[in-house]
């Protein structure tokens, strides 16, 4: 196993009215980037289910400069109809995730303070995952 040291959040942005998956990303990411795999280890529909990426034994494709050493969680939806960031995450998306991330903390002993958002690596320039990923994980306290 690869030593992980972070926890980097990610979001689909869809529309909350598109409810895809980790086969959808896949084939995204596959066909039309070209990648050899989905890029992120692990996806939470808007139903709350948690689906399984890549292997956390293969570093992701989501956080240039830090796959060999992260994990790569993506919510799905992130931006309203008109594609500008929202946060419209379900409750049960937001427990879900909340779960997947405090379980992966616990079980490679990662600090809370190296669960990120995407936006908040050096050169990231987009709202991904549409909300503040430090305020969210401050409040679970």
């Amino acid at each position: 196993m690869r030593t992980l040291d972070k926890i980097v959040i990610h979001c689909s942005a869809t529309p909350p009215t598109m409810d895809i998956g980790a086969r959808e990303i896949r084939s995204w990411h596959v066909n039309e980037r070209k990648w050899r795999d989905i890029g992120y280890h692990f996806v939470v529909r808007r139903n709350g289910d948690v689906e399984i990426g890549r292997p956390l034994e293969t570093p992701g494709a989501h956080a240039r400069g830090y796959n060999k050493t992260s994990v790569g969680v993506c919510w799905v939806g992130g931006v309203d109809r008109d594609m500008d960031p929202e946060n419209n995450m379900t409750s049960e998306q937001e427990t879900e995730l909340w779960c997947t991330v405090q379980n992966l903390m616990l079980t490679y002993g990662i600090n809370k303070d190296q669960v990120i958002g995407h936006r908040d690596l050096p050169g990231v320039s987009k709202a991904c995952p549409s909300f503040d990923v430090k305020k969210w994980i401050d409040g679970k306290d």
